[in-house]
């Protein structure tokens, strides 16, 4: 629903485009603020800081389970956006036909790691929030909300950028390997052998395992080079298709 929404204001031939929320968390009121970094040419994506009565009553769980979301994001992203799951946005007419949402359960977190690795300019400012409503229908609890941001995180990271993600992760296991290896091998050496083979073939299994991962981040980083072509065309096709519908009708 956030791209068709995004591709329908451009085709209704939009500069800029604000999206909020439908649960009215956030006041219209700043949506001034929220646009004048882009009209003033200093930003491509503007996202919301809340403060006011629908953020207020968080509780002190809710606060901190938020305040370490947008840590994350912010290194994965590297952008210095204060609250990450804000859905009160402003984007460029390019930078909305740049964006691509895969994610089926939040738009808020992935657009803003795909926003930073591409090299979007991204500032934030504060906005007011109406008294909450009504509980979020996006998901049944707390908890099943971080399992599947978590879970999201993870995935657009591991996409955009999949070498450092895949290659970090094959140290931790070549570490854990070999550092089981050594322990091993020093049990070996100071106590009875046979009761250290398990430990020998994890350690082999581990090492192994941490192979396969730089292999895979060899190759999913050619991968996301041809996502990046294949993204640049379809952001000229966008531009092709907007500028035919905006033409005026030949004369008869």
């Amino acid at each position: 629903a956030f791209s068709a929404g995004l591709d329908a204001a451009v085709r209704l031939g939009a500069d800029v485009i604000v999206n909020t929320d439908a649960d009215n968390q956030y006041d219209s009121r700043d949506i001034a603020p929220l646009v004048t970094p882009i009209l003033l040419k200093e930003a491509d994506m503007v996202v919301g800081e809340r403060y006011g009565p629908g953020v207020e009553n968080f509780s002190a769980f809710k606060r901190g389970l938020q305040r370490l979301g947008s840590w994350v994001v912010r290194q994965a992203s590297n952008t210095r956006v204060p609250d990450a799951t804000s859905g009160f946005r402003a984007f460029t007419r390019d930078a909305a036909m740049r964006l691509v949402v895969f994610s089926d359960f939040t738009y808020t977190l992935e657009t803003l790691i795909h926003a930073g690795n591409r090299g979007f300019r991204i500032t934030h400012t504060p906005v007011r929030t109406n008294p909450h409503l009504r509980p979020s229908r996006l998901f049944n609890g707390m908890t099943t909300y971080v399992l599947r941001s978590t879970a999201t995180i993870v995935r657009i990271y591991a996409m955009y950028q999949p070498l450092r993600f895949f290659w970090l992760l094959g140290l931790g296991l070549l570490f854990s390997g070999v550092g089981l290896l050594v322990r091993a091998s020093y049990g070996q050496a100071t106590l009875d052998g046979s009761a250290h083979l398990p430990s020998f073939f994890f350690a082999l299994f581990l090492c192994i395992l941490s192979f396969q991962a730089f292999v895979t981040g060899v190759v999913a980083d050619l991968i996301a080079g041809n996502r990046r072509l294949t993204e640049d065309i379809l952001f000229r096709l966008k531009r092709l298709d907007t500028r035919s519908t905006q033409l005026p009708p030949p004369l008869t």
